[in-house]
């Protein structure tokens, strides 16, 4: 059974290449294999060009899930960045 958990993205730029570049680096520290979901495409959230690739806009609800050994750290991981970052809640 996956973790996973949706946060909406409030930045007024949306996910752009710098704090991409923090939730990369974050999902890199884990095992367990991490996603983000968005507009229906789900991309590898350890792939900077997969994150770049959603093209993801202020307002957007974002799925994150993980599945493996430390899925539950992970998911809790990623949202702390994104709180972090100002990016969402």
């Amino acid at each position: 059974m996956a973790a996973e958990k949706t946060v909406t993205i409030t930045d007024a730029t949306g996910v752009h290449a710098r704090p991409a570049t923090v939730l990369v680096n974050k999902a890199g520290q884990f095992a367990a294999d991490i996603t983000v979901e968005y507009n229906g495409k789900s991309v590898n959230l350890k792939s900077i060009m997969g994150v770049m690739s959603l093209g993801i806009p202020k307002d957007a609800e974002l799925k994150i899930v993980a599945e493996g050994s430390d899925e539950k750290e992970a998911v809790e991981a990623i949202y702390d960045v994104i709180k972090q970052e100002g990016l969402g809640e």
